[in-house]
């Protein structure tokens, strides 16, 4: 059996397990950037045969992940056109991420 974790971070939920590789959304790391980053809203964790759901957070759970890099998204591109108004805006933007590689998932 395997372990592996459900995370939440920057209001999105990720299916995590030791040496996965993930982006979030930019976590306040400070001015130098840390190595290490600690992920404490775990979800659900599953190590083994032993399951805990948490309500809405398992206790005392907690995923370590190390910080790889910082990562730009795919362009997105915003594009509004009225007919018949000779009116068309174009506007386009990518969001920053930070890459994490989970090192260790610890059960409460």
């Amino acid at each position: 059996m395997s372990t592996y974790a459900v995370i939440e971070t920057g209001n999105k939920q990720y299916w995590v397990e030791p040496k996965s590789v993930i982006d979030v959304e930019l976590l306040d790391l400070g001015e130098s950037k840390k190595k290490e980053v600690v992920l404490d809203r775990v979800l659900f964790v599953r190590d083994g045969d032993r399951i805990e759901v948490g309500q809405p957070v398992v206790a005392g759970a907690k995923v370590i992940c190390d910080f790889v890099d910082e990562v730009r998204g795919p362009k997105v591109i915003h594009f509004r056109f009225r007919r018949r108004k000779n009116s068309k805006k174009k506007h386009g933007h990518r969001q920053d991420y930070i890459r994490l590689q989970v090192r260790e998932i610890k059960a409460g």
